[in-house]
């Protein structure tokens, strides 16, 4: 009888310890967490000296949520190259984003702007960058890369004099300098990011070409890329020579390792911290370690397209 009642005193002193760590392990468990990467990214980035704040390029406060969505180290940019070329609306986006940006402007948008039409690019007209959101505005899906700043959606470019070439109008105009130019623009681009979407890639893209630094793994040689629609081979750069690593799986999906608890979470504005200012960040490369392999999307819904444009993958409107 004593023992019973023995076990009875000392039950609350093993019972409390265990519903404390209950208690805090859901709370740890609640809420998901942003994938490490993404801040080790972002710090690197900054280490390296590859973006330096100006006019053009703020720092922004932090971004912490809804659910993962954000960013820790967030920029608000207005223009890029130093303020040579602009952008048609501010862009909430990473560190990393700009030099790839900037990079490919003046390797192979600039360059190209230069040789068919004897000017220079004075702005790029772009859709928009961070917004908290799935893959494709799809309710319940994957969250897309723009809802971590890392991605922007590219509708076209202004020239120094004032003409517009857009996806829109100009892809399909085949033997055309504007539709030359756009697809060379296209292909590029599948050199310096590793998500490039455009017209053709599926009824979504049918206006603008979709750029983002997804972390999808890594090839053979070097970090998986998805390019879609797939360039004409004379678009193509060489090959990477292989670095020995085993080939990586085909993969036809755009992909993101980020995943929404529920789909409530990617529903209202972004909530802002303070700033957490610029300091050194972490060391110089990001980890590559990958979370649990990535889900692809399945049967996206059918959007909803303006009137006048057909639904086949690679519809355009045509000018007025």
């Amino acid at each position: 009888m004593a023992r019973c009642v023995r076990h009875r005193v000392l039950a609350p002193f093993f019972l409390a310890p265990l519903a404390a760590l209950c208690l805090t392990s859901c709370g740890f468990l609640g809420r998901p967490e942003r994938p490490i990467w993404r801040t080790q990214a972002e710090n690197a980035c900054f280490a390296r000296g590859q973006v330096t704040l100006s006019d053009s390029i703020v720092a922004a406060p932090e971004i912490d949520g809804p659910g993962i969505c954000g960013m820790t180290r967030p920029l608000h940019v207005s223009a890029l190259d130093n303020g040579a070329i602009a952008v048609d609306k501010v862009l909430t986006i990473d560190c990393p984003m700009i030099p790839a940006l900037e990079a490919w402007l003046n390797a192979i948008v600039e360059p190209d702007a230069q040789a068919r039409f004897g000017q220079r690019v004075a702005m790029v007209d772009v859709f928009g960058a961070y917004s908290c959101r799935p893959i494709d505005n799809i309710a319940g899906d994957r969250l897309s890369e723009h809802a971590f700043g890392n991605a922007v959606d590219v509708a076209g470019f202004t020239l120094a004099d004032g003409r517009k070439i857009d996806f829109v109008h100009d892809w399909k105009n085949a033997g055309t300098q504007e539709a030359a130019f756009l697809h060379e623009a296209h292909a590029g681009a599948c050199q310096y990011f590793t998500t490039v979407l455009g017209p053709g890639a599926d009824v979504f893209h049918y206006n603008h070409i979709h750029l983002d630094l997804a972390n999808h793994g890594r090839t053979d040689t070097g970090p998986r890329r998805i390019c879609k629609p797939t360039p004409a081979p004379d678009l193509l750069p060489a090959p990477p020579p292989s670095d020995g690593l085993p080939p990586a799986p085909d993969i036809d999906e755009p992909l993101d390792i980020a995943h929404l608890s529920a789909p409530a979470a990617a529903a209202g504005p972004p909530a802002q911290n303070a700033s957490t200012g610029l300091g050194d960040g972490l060391g110089d490369e990001p980890d590559v370690a990958l979370p649990p392999a990535p889900i692809g999307e399945t049967d996206p819904s059918p959007p909803i397209l303006p009137a006048g444009v057909d639904k086949s993958p690679t519809s355009s409107i045509r000018r007025p």
